[in-house]
């Protein structure tokens, strides 16, 4: 810590990330939740990993802030402008460009040789995400592919948003991860999880069917993983973490309808497993949404105590405080987050007991 008046908050900090009480943040009460399905903190642990992206001027810097086992999601994989069935980071990258041009595949191996892991991200906010352009299914399976080899992929996300979230497009790019996990060689599956926009009030119909689409066509959705961020005018009194523990609730009773409607109902409390939630730490695109240390600590703790499968965030880059040099029109940066933080405290917060694999 680099002063006192931090002490007593860090001290708050590292009790509520390792306890489980009501008078933390974000902490449950006894039964609290959808179908009062709370678990055991720390029973078969989850997974974490903070978002990198691979497209910034100076290039991925691999590097494990939160100490522990880290599965690091490089973002974004979209399709190239010219060549809507050829994979590329951000539109600008090809996958030998980046190999050469930033040592992408030996950063990935050393890192690797850590304990750690990656994952890869298809889609994102920017670019054409390949379901969108690729109308083939075969073509577009073998671009998923492409980079599921070339990086020994065993998790990808697909981040759904824009045109991408169309229903063509949803069923379109359900049936070639269908086909991928159908593909893969026996007691080595594919590990699919859905990024989605997300209210109060949880998915929107887009997201929906998106889900709906990946269940239809036999896809083993890993999970779906909400964006809890950029909720816009905060309601008196709420805070970002309020808005997205609420969110996560709306989602467990989304997905419980989607999953029952599919025909695989899952067991009250079971669904949890299935959640995984991203906040994009400190200052956000709307400006009262400011995600701090404390809410990080309070999502933490809400998201052991309910097992959650997954937790991330957005970004590794931005996870510490900004220099003199970044000013206030320039924010939210993309390097550092705009509050006063140490480097990688929302890293070491959020990643507290989710220990798992990916």
């Amino acid at each position: 810590m680099r002063n006192s008046r931090h002490a007593g908050f860090w001290i708050t900090v590292l009790l509520c990330a390792t306890l489980t009480f009501a008078g933390c943040s974000g902490g449950p009460t006894e039964g609290a939740g959808p179908g009062s399905g709370i678990t055991p903190a720390n029973t078969n642990p989850g997974w974490f990993g903070g978002y990198l992206d691979v497209s910034l001027p100076q290039g991925p810097e691999l590097a494990n802030g939160a100490g522990g086992r880290t599965t690091t999601v490089l973002a974004f994989i979209t399709a190239d402008p010219a060549e809507p069935c050829t994979p590329t980071w951000g539109g600008t990258l090809g996958l030998e460009e980046a190999g050469t041009n930033l040592q992408l595949d030996a950063k990935i191996r050393n890192f690797r040789a850590e304990g750690n892991d990656v994952a890869a991200s298809f889609g994102g906010q920017r670019g054409q995400e390949l379901a969108a352009g690729c109308q083939d299914v075969g073509a577009l399976a073998d671009a998923y592919q492409a980079v599921i080899a070339r990086y020994s992929l065993d998790v990808v996300d697909l981040d759904v948003e824009g045109q991408a979230a169309g229903s063509g497009t949803a069923r379109l790019r359900a049936q070639a991860f269908a086909k991928l996990q159908a593909d893969r060689p026996p007691g080595h599956p594919l590990r699919v999880w859905l990024t989605l926009p997300v209210t109060r009030d949880g998915l929107d119909s887009a997201g929906k069917n998106s889900v709906e689409a990946m269940l239809t066509a036999g896809v083993d959705l890993a999970g779906v993983n909400i964006m809890t961020m950029n909720f816009g005018q905060l309601r008196n009194g709420e805070s970002i973490l309020t808005a997205s523990e609420l969110a996560a609730e709306a989602t467990y009773r989304d997905l419980e309808e989607l999953y029952s409607n599919a025909g695989m109902p899952k067991e009250a409390g079971k669904m949890w497993r299935n959640i995984g939630l991203t906040p994009m730490i400190g200052e956000n695109d709307t400006e009262a949404n400011v995600f701090t240390l404390q809410d990080a600590a309070g999502m933490n703790s809400f998201a052991r105590d309910r097992n959650l499968g997954r937790i991330s965030f957005w970004s590794l880059t931005r996870d510490a405080t900004c220099h003199a040099g970044v000013e206030e029109d320039q924010r939210p940066s993309s390097s550092c987050s705009g509050i006063d933080q140490d480097a990688g405290d929302f890293a070491r917060i959020l990643s507290n007991g989710f220990t798992g694999n990916s």
